[in-house]
């Protein structure tokens, strides 16, 4: 799809209608949960990915204190998507509370209270220097955005066929759905901002090759992102995978042809993690 407008991008998005709607809530055989078994390798896994869903609305927050936030168009994508984050994470600790896993009832107060205080004098800074780029970081942004967005289906993906679990994957599927969605508007928007600027392109390139990480990473410890990375991407095709559907769409993108970061950083991490296993072993 080859949008000319924002507003077009946003028609579309608002045209998608909700997966996890009420019906499909209630329709989930939580009572079954129990009846398969979750490996234990993904639980932290599925802890982590409920947290990154759920800090949500502190994202939400700090890009609103940018022009990108202030743009009324991605204003509008974000208290959907907003809304939609959030549910995933709700739906994911219901899961694993059905599983037997110990979850807490203030749980989510306890994932934001675990944000450390680097971070978010990091995303003060980082707001101060968007306001004074302006729009044209808007651009950086989205492609943010949409490379965030496809990790995070791409590592749903992985935990659906790992997990091998029917509850679980029904929810996954259609957590999968909804991150489409939100993934198709930021790439949609990021390669017509992109379009409209040559600075826009060197900045977002610049940025993305020397400090994009993956979701979650700064909010959350590094060793628990390297965990969820590596778990999920180290197993056969799993990088292979990632280069297909991430990398090579990114390098679709005004100003990333060739552009390899993504499948590099993911290679390293699980690269990491196969010598710390190695050396634990010997």
């Amino acid at each position: 799809m080859n949008f000319e407008t924002k507003r077009e991008v946003l028609e579309w998005y608002e045209r998608q209608p909700r997966t996890l709607n009420d019906q499909f809530l209630a329709s989930i055989p939580w009572d079954e949960v129990r009846n398969y078994e979750i490996p234990p390798n993904l639980v932290p896994v599925l802890l982590y990915m409920r947290d990154v869903e759920t800090l949500t609305d502190m994202y939400y927050r700090e890009l609103r204190r940018t022009p990108t936030g202030r743009d009324p168009v991605i204003s509008k994508f974000m208290e959907r998507w907003g809304t939609e984050e959030l549910t995933h994470g709700e739906v994911l600790n219901r899961f694993l509370h059905e599983a037997g896993v110990e979850v807490g009832e203030s749980w989510q107060a306890q994932v934001q209270h675990t944000v450390t205080a680097f971070y978010t004098v990091y995303a003060y800074l980082l707001s101060a220097f968007t306001n004074l780029v302006g729009s044209k970081f808007t651009a950086t942004h989205m492609t943010f955005g949409a490379i965030h967005e496809m990790t995070t289906a791409q590592g749903y993906r992985r935990l659906d066929e790992m997990a091998n679990h029917p509850v679980l994957s029904t929810i996954l599927k259609a957590i999968i759905r909804e991150e489409s969605a939100h993934t198709q508007f930021y790439w949609s928007v990021a390669r017509l901002e992109l379009q409209q600027s040559e600075f826009a392109q060197k900045v977002a390139r610049f940025a993305i090759q020397y400090f994009w990480n993956p979701v979650g990473q700064g909010s959350k410890p590094r060793e628990q992102t390297e965990y969820t990375v590596s778990t999920l991407f180290s197993g056969e095709g799993g990088i292979e995978k990632l280069d297909t559907t991430i990398t090579k769409r990114v390098q679709q993108l005004p100003g990333f042809d060739g552009f390899t970061r993504i499948t590099e950083r993911i290679s390293e991490i699980c690269s990491e993690s196969l010598k710390q296993m190695q050396s634990a072993e010997a």
